[in-house]
């Protein structure tokens, strides 16, 4: 009995569970389904849409491949008819009344899901035709209380995407006889808003974004959203996820910037899936195979370390005889060393044009020739653009650049300690610079790719090819109200173009131009606060860094400490500065420059504030002596603050050696600044309570010791040429 009260109580849930079954419509194989698309020319855009079709194995026939578009601009104004006859005329080759057709555009479109999922969700709204909605109605307003009402998600048409069965579509658009250049937006829309035709084709709109997401209206509704090896695009308004993301109407930067994720081109778990697709390598290559290649760079203002720039051009490796220059110089400043580089170098390379500053030219004219000069030249395959601000610190850019294969790619550079780079993830709604959410994580290296980007500077490397095809206006960088850069990339943007940015290898960095000083012979001396990094690597010793690890401090005498910190360029600019400077003291104890008039121990010298170098000198001593100090001397920590710090001559003409004396400071630095046997005989210092002396200084070694009380010591006789040392008081 109970038994039998049980299998009642069971029998409507089994009844219920079978009638469903029964009513459940069978699911649409994946095999029916053809995706169609307009496509007159291999976009960047277009490439991308494939890759992500290829990714999901969907089936695509692009239409209108070869015609020439006619279909009008409409990102401002109504068009795409051509697409509305092209897909007319397709249909009507197909029979097939099973078959399920889905129609949309490729230049700005992802596919972030598959076939499966797609069908499902079509089957699901129980229509024979479903088109993406949209928030904002296009074209026409006034015909906006026509269109049915929902209790929720969008009321408006978009005609950039839509799915439904054969015969349903080849019903809708066989009342299409418009011209190419007319809307085809207003031409399904009317359909739409007509009940007798949207009932009869059986029409209904994804209004939740289920199927379609089109950004236009809806860029705050979607977020990425990070799964296992994937990237989806969330609706966060309905909690929906798209299979489709349409970057319609004015959001194509932002279809650009959800395109560096989805499906995978980026994701936590893989990194980069896409930076080594069809790649152009370049190892097998003889050099003379290696593309042609016109380097252009552009001064345009006061630059420091111009010298180390060409430096580093010289051991970029690649082939030098595949290289042609194009060098403007619009500052009479750095004359001296683009004709240094020209005069020693320029016969490496193909060829050299130059531009200087009497020819008056402003920086857009000068960027317009350096790509006409490449344009114009049958062989040339590349430019490569540089700014003299670039510090480019690996020899391989140019080469990893070109192997990449892509249409305009820069390798990232910042600037240090900043998050500045040359490089911008977004724009703001007036075309300047916005901070995309990526930004900070690409900078920082957290996320290493290839990424799309609306802006690109500094350097960079475009294709020939698209200087004589989409990008042969000559005036690329004209314009009434943008910088030349900004001008560069609206153009390179409104021809539909990509521009990338990679950050898969370090490349180098970008130099700070604020407050250079040209007062001087040597001004990159002063580049300590400005450019902290930069001139470390042209003053400081290569062995210093590793100064202490490998024990290269030595002690010749006690408590005395001998190690390398100035290369031989700080050394010679010094001296030379001085020298130029040319303000000598007379070597008499009256010394109106010093606190209380008179010098006991009187050196031919110049002092770090005559030439106003005493900041910068003290940033030298605080970065760079201060924690050799605390090392060598325990327990003793200092803010490597000075009364006196200068240069001193020695000449056997003049003053050739030094008496005894203290020091009056807590310790001493002594560097010498050149090198005994070429540049003079004898000198050195001599401690006398130790009666040790160092007899061979070492050109940009300091000597560093005591200075009062157990360190009394006399310079030793310079016999010939000339001796100079930098000394320092530290911590009067």
């Amino acid at each position: 009995m109970r038994l039998s009260l049980r299998l009642l109580l069971l029998l409507p849930a089994a009844f219920t569970f079978i009638c469903a079954a029964k009513s459940e419509e069978p699911r649409i194989p994946g095999e029916k389904l053809l995706v169609l698309t307009v496509a007159t020319q291999e976009t960047d855009g277009f490439t991308r849409f494939m890759r992500s079709a290829k990714h999901f194995n969907y089936s695509v026939k692009v239409l209108g491949r070869g015609e020439k578009w006619r279909g009008g601009d409409y990102m401002s104004a109504p068009g795409g008819g051509q697409k509305v006859r092209l897909l007319k005329a397709a249909l009507e080759e197909m029979s097939d009344e099973d078959k399920i057709v889905l129609f949309i555009d490729s230049y700005d479109v992802v596919f972030a899901s598959g076939p499966k999922e797609l069908l499902k969700k079509f089957q699901q709204t129980k229509h024979k035709v479903v088109f993406s909605s949209e928030s904002l109605i296009w074209p026409d307003r006034h015909l906006e209380d026509k269109h049915p009402h929902f209790r929720e998600g969008n009321r408006f048409l978009g005609s950039g995407g839509f799915i439904g069965y054969l015969p349903n579509i080849k019903k809708m658009v066989s009342a299409w006889t418009g011209k190419d250049n007319e809307s085809d937006q207003l031409f399904f829309t009317k359909i739409y808003i007509d009940p007798a035709q949207r009932k009869s084709i059986n029409i209904t709109l994804d209004t939740k974004c289920r199927l379609f997401q089109n950004l236009h209206g809806a860029l705050d509704e979607v977020v990425l959203k990070f799964e296992d090896s994937r990237v989806r695009a969330r609706n966060v308004l309905y909690d929906t996820l798209p299979v489709i993301i349409h970057g319609n109407g004015p959001t194509k930067l932002q279809i650009n910037y959800l395109g560096n994720y989805i499906p995978t081109a980026w994701t936590f778990e893989t990194g980069c899936t896409v930076c080594k697709e069809n790649l152009r390598p370049l190892a097998a290559l003889k050099e003379s195979e290696y593309p042609l290649v016109v380097i252009g760079i552009f001064i345009q203002q006061p630059t420091p370390f111009v010298t180390v720039f060409f430096e580093r051009l010289l051991k970029l490796q690649y082939p030098k005889n595949r290289l042609k220059l194009f060098i403007y110089n619009q500052e009479t400043h750095h004359e001296r060393q683009v004709s240094s580089f020209l005069h020693d170098h320029g016969k490496l390379y193909q060829d050299v044009k130059f531009i200087g500053p009497e020819e008056n030219l402003d920086g857009a004219t000068s960027r317009n020739l350096g790509f006409d000069m490449c344009r114009k030249d049958e062989d040339c395959e590349y430019f490569f653009s540089m700014d003299i601000e670039v510090v480019l610190k690996n020899e391989n850019t140019l080469k990893i650049l070109i192997e990449q294969n892509l249409p305009i790619i820069a390798p990232m550079i910042t600037r240090a300690g900043r998050l500045w780079s040359n490089f911008w993830g977004a724009l703001s709604a007036d075309g300047y610079y916005a901070r995309s959410e990526d930004y900070v994580d690409i900078v920082q290296g957290h996320r290493e790719g290839i990424w799309n980007v609306p802006y690109v500077s500094s350097v960079y490397l475009m294709k020939a090819g698209l200087l004589r095809s989409e990008l042969s206006d000559f005036e690329l960088f004209q314009s009434n109200n943008l910088d030349p850069d900004m001008a560069f990339c609206h153009n390179i943007r409104s021809k539909g173009i990509f521009m990338y940015v990679t950050n898969m290898q370090r490349f180098g960095r970008i130099l700070s131009t604020e407050n250079y000083q040209t007062g001087h012979l040597h001004n990159d001396l002063w580049q300590i606060f400005e450019n902290p990094q930069d001139w470390q690597e042209r003053y400081i010793h290569e062995n210093y860094t590793r100064m202490v690890k490998d024990k290269l401090i030595e002690t010749p005498c006690p408590d005395v400490y001998w190690f390398p910190i100035f290369t031989d360029v700080a050394c010679n600019h010094l001296v030379e500065e001085m020298e130029n400077f040319g303000q000598w003291s007379g070597g008499a104890n009256v010394d109106t420059r010093i606190q209380g008039g008179y010098e006991n121990v009187p050196t031919i010298d110049i002092h770090m504030n005559q030439i106003n170098y005493e900041k910068e000198w003290h940033k030298f001593l605080l970065e760079y002596v201060a924690p050799i100090t605390e090392k060598m001397f325990p327990g003793y920590y200092t803010k490597a603050q000075f009364d006196l710090a200068f240069v001193v001559r020695y000449k056997p003409d003049e003053q050739p050696a030094l008496r005894p004396h203290h020091d009056a400071s807590t310790f001493t630095v002594n560097i010498a600044l050149n090198q005994v046997g070429p540049d003079f005989q004898g000198g050195g210092c001599r401690f006398l309570r130790y009666d040790c002396s160092i007899q061979s200084p070492r050109k940009g070694w300091a000597l560093m010791h005591p200075g009062r009380l157990t360190h009394y010591h006399e310079g030793l006789p310079t016999t010939a040429g000339v001796r100079y040392i930098a000394v320092s008081f530290v911590d009067p």
